[in-house]
C-alpha cells in the first residue's frame, strides 16, 4: 500500500509535457501583449493615435481573454481537450498573421481580439488540467509550475519588444511566435490526456452575449469616462464620449444582472455561479480580480513613464521591468511549494502585504523617481506578488466540489483578465488625464504631466492592492470561524 501511494504521488511525464504546452500558447499571447505595451509610444507615432486610443491593443486583448473565459467550463464539458488545444493553436497563427501584416489600427485590433479569444481558450485549459490530473500533494507546486510558464511572459516581454525593435521592425516579433505556437502544438497532441468523457452540455446565446457585452461595456464606460475628462481638462467638447461613458456604465451593469439571472435559471448555465455563494470564494476572486489590476498595469505604468517621463529608449524602459517580473515568475513555484508545505495563509497574506510596498515607495518617490528606482521598487511588488498570488486562486477553490472545479477556474480567470483590461484601461486614462493640455509629447511640460499621472496612478494602486489584501484576510479568518465551530 505505501508503494502504491507514493506511486500516485508521482508526476506523470505526460502531465508536465501537456502543462508546457498549454501554458506556452498562454505565454505566446501574454508575452505578445506585454511587448507592445513597451512600443505604444512607436505606434502612437506610426498610427497618428493618442494614449488613450493606443491602450486599446492591450485593453482589447484582454477583453477578449476575459470575455472568453466564462466558456471555458462549457468547453471542456463539451469537447475534447485536443481539440480545445488545436482551436487555440489555429487562433494565435491566425491572428500573429494579420499582426504581420496589417496596415491599419483597426486592423491590429481585429488581430488582438482574435489572439485574445486563443489565450483565453488556452490558460483555463491548462489551469483544469493541472486541477484535474495532478496529484493531491502536488497541487501547489504544479499550479506554481502553471503560474511561472505564464508569468515568465511579463518578464521577458517588455524587455524583447525594446531590444527586437532596436534591430528589428516592431513586427518580427508576430514572426518569431509563429514558430514558437507549432513546437507547442507539437507538444501538445503528444502529451495531453483525456481523462474524463465529454458530456452534452448546451450553449446559451443569451448568456454568453449578456456576459461578453456586459465586461466590454464596463471597460469601455471606464475608457470613455477618461477621454471625456481628458477632453474637459483640455477645454474640448466631452459631451459624446461622457455620453459613451455613461451608457455603457449601465449597459454593462444591467446585462450584468441579467447573465446572473439566466444562469440561475438555466438548466445548464453558461457558468454555475453557486460557488459564489460562499463569501469566502467570493472574497478569493475579488482579491483576484484587483491584485491582477494592478500587476498587469504595473508594466504599462513604468514603461510608459521611463520613456514619456524620464526620457528613456524603448529597450532601456523594457529593462526596467525584467528584474521584477523575471524574479517573481521563477518564484511562483517556490510561493506553491510554501502553500503545499505551510498552508495557505502565510504563504499569501505575508508576500502580498510586503508586495504592496512597492506602489508605496513608486508613491513617495514619484516626483524623484529614476530609472534605477523604477526597476527597484518594481522589484520589490515583482517578488512578492508572484509569491503570494500564485496561491489565491488554489486556496479560493480548495473548497469547491469537483464538479464545480472547472465553473470556479472559468470565474477565476475571467476575473484575472477582466482586472488586467480594467487596469491598463484605468492607469492609461489617469496618465491621458494628467497629460491633457501638456502640449506634445517630448517638452518639458509633457515630461511633468506624465511624472504627476504617475504620483496619481501609484496611489491608485496603493488603494487597490490594501482592499484586495484586506479581501483575503477577512477570507481566511471566515474559514478559520467554520473550523473552530
Amino acid at each position: 500500500m505505501p508503494e502504491q501511494h507514493i506511486d500516485n504521488e508521482k508526476i506523470p511525464t505526460r502531465l508536465i509535457g501537456a502543462i508546457v504546452a498549454v501554458g506556452s500558447l498562454a505565454f505566446i499571447g501574454i508575452l505578445t501583449e506585454t511587448v507592445m505595451t513597451v512600443l505604444f509610444p512607436a505606434l502612437m507615432r506610426e498610427f497618428h493615435v493618442d494614449t488613450a486610443t493606443v491602450q486599446w491593443i492591450t485593453t482589447i486583448y484582454l477583453l477578449a481573454v476575459a470575455a472568453t473565459m466564462p466558456i471555458s467550463s462549457f468547453l471542456k464539458r463539451r469537447f475534447a481537450l485536443k481539440t480545445i488545444f488545436l482551436a487555440a493553436v489555429i487562433l494565435a497563427i491566425v491572428g500573429s498573421l494579420i499582426m504581420i501584416v496589417a496596415q491599419a489600427f483597426p486592423l491590429l485590433i481585429v488581430a488582438r481580439i482574435i489572439q485574445g479569444i486563443g489565450s483565453g481558450v488556452a490558460t483555463p485549459l491548462m489551469i483544469n488540467i493541472i486541477l484535474e490530473q495532478s496529484p493531491r500533494s502536488k497541487i501547489g507546486r504544479l499550479m506554481g509550475v502553471g503560474s511561472l510558464v505564464i508569468t515568465v511572459a511579463p518578464a521577458i516581454g517588455p524587455t524583447v519588444g525594446g531590444a527586437v525593435t532596436t534591430v528589428l521592425p516592431w513586427r518580427a516579433i508576430f514572426v518569431i511566435a509563429i514558430p514558437l505556437v507549432l513546437i507547442a502544438a507539437c507538444i501538445g497532441m503528444k502529451c495531453i490526456e483525456q481523462k474524463t468523457p465529454t458530456e452534452a452540455a448546451y450553449l446559451d446565446p443569451i448568456q454568453l452575449g449578456s456576459i461578453v457585452v456586459a465586461l466590454v461595456g464596463l471597460v469601455l464606460a471606464l475608457n470613455q469616462g477618461g477621454v471625456a475628462i481628458s477632453a474637459a481638462v483640455s477645454g474640448k467638447s466631452a459631451t459624446r464620449s461622457g455620453i459613451i461613458a455613461i451608457v455603457s456604465l449601465i449597459a454593462g451593469l444591467a446585462l450584468l444582472i441579467v447573465f446572473a439571472m439566466s444562469s440561475k435559471r438555466a438548466f445548464s448555465p453558461l457558468l454555475r455561479l453557486g460557488i459564489l455563494k460562499d463569501p469566502a470564494v467570493l472574497l478569493h476572486a475579488c482579491a483576484y480580480l484587483l491584485l491582477p489590476l494592478v500587476a498587469i498595469g504595473y508594466g504599462y505604468v513604468i514603461t510608459n513613464v521611463a520613456q514619456l517621463s524620464l526620457g528613456t529608449t524603448a529597450f532601456v524602459a523594457g529593462s526596467l521591468v525584467l528584474p521584477g517580473a523575471l524574479v517573481g515568475a521563477v518564484c511562483a513555484p517556490l510561493g506553491g511549494w510554501f502553500y503545499d508545505k505551510f498552508g495557505a495563509v502565510k504563504p499569501i497574506l505575508i508576500p502580498l502585504g510586503i508586495a504592496i510596498l512597492g506602489p508605496v515607495l513608486m508613491l513617495v518617490f514619484s516626483m524623484q523617481l529614476t530609472p534605477v528606482l523604477l526597476a527597484g521598487f518594481y522589484f520589490i511588488f515583482g517578488l512578492f506578488y508572484s509569491i503570494g498570488n500564485a496561491n489565491v486562486m488554489t486556496r479560493g477553490l480548495s473548497e469547491v466540489s469537483p464538479e464545480f472545479k472547472p465553473d470556479g477556474n472559468a470565474i477565476f480567470n475571467t476575473c484575472l483578465q477582466f482586472g488586467g483590461a480594467a487596469g491598463t484601461a484605468l492607469f492609461s486614462t489617469i496618465l491621458s488625464v494628467a497629460q491633457a493640455g501638456a502640449g506634445e509629447e517630448g517638452t518639458a511640460e509633457f515630461a511633468h504631466a506624465t511624472a504627476v499621472g504617475g504620483t496619481w496612478t501609484f496611489a491608485t494602486m496603493t488603494v487597490i492592492c490594501l482592499i484586495g489584501w484586506c479581501c483575503l484576510a477577512t477570507a481566511f479568518r471566515i474559514r478559520a470561524a467554520r473550523k473552530r465551530a
